[in-house]
């Protein structure tokens, strides 16, 4: 006999749904206005949901920052992950995983500003996450096996690490979405111009394989 009561099953589906929809708006929302700025009412207002609600889910705003940040690097990370480079030879490879963080990059901008945000603040809300070693160890671990491949076959510089190769993809891909205006507004050049596209892509893989191919300094 029908009770009208949900199945727990089903219920947990839809504490799922919430909970993803919360963090979607939050997400966009902490990207536009900043962790100081956003408001846990405003993001309650673009969801189906109330602010108590997002109390009883996250604990508070800075648990939905939190989440948010969390949710932004492991979306990165199980693409990496996913990447399938180990039939590849290493300077392909490499050149893949670079075209892969360009593409992620450049497609998520809210994750280029999350990013930005969280260095005003000095890491200090991602410093409390449960989880931030497995916000890592995906990073690396694909780049380390690319690295060791290439050291084997002699034709990778030893005196490069897999976290050396991670900063330079990074700090290319990131600064083409976080200094965007500034660069634009200086130089008078859109970072992100779809024309310029293209040539930005290869150039990232072109300075990382040019960097671990490299002779190492004597």
């Amino acid at each position: 006999m029908a009770t009208g009561a949900a199945a727990p099953g089903e219920r947990v589906r839809d504490a799922e749904r919430t909970r993803a929809e919360i963090v979607e708006v939050a997400t966009h929302e902490f990207a536009d206005q900043g962790y100081a700025g956003a408001r846990v009412d405003e993001i309650a207002a673009k969801t189906r949901t109330t602010k108590r609600m997002i109390y009883y889910y996250f604990g508070g705003k800075e648990g939905l920052y939190l989440a948010v940040l969390e949710q932004a690097y492991q979306h990165i990370r199980a693409l990496e992950q996913k990447l399938d480079v180990d039939h590849l030879e290493p300077v392909e490879a490499l050149r893949k995983l670079a075209e892969l963080t360009f593409d992620h990059h450049e497609q998520h901008q809210d994750f280029v500003r999350l990013v930005a945000i969280e260095n005003i603040h000095y890491a200090q809300h991602l410093l409390k996450s449960e989880v931030r070693d497995g916000l890592a160890a995906p990073a690396l671990e694909v780049l380390t096996r690319i690295m060791g491949r290439g050291v084997a076959a002699g034709l990778f510089r030893d005196d490069v690490d897999a976290l050396d190769v991670h900063q330079v993809i990074s700090a290319f891909c990131i600064f083409r979405g976080a200094n965007r205006y500034t660069f634009r507004a200086i130089f008078d050049r859109d970072l992100l111009d779809p024309s310029r596209r293209a040539h930005q892509r290869q150039m990232i893989g072109d300075l990382v394989v040019a960097h671990v191919t490299a002779a190492p300094p004597r």
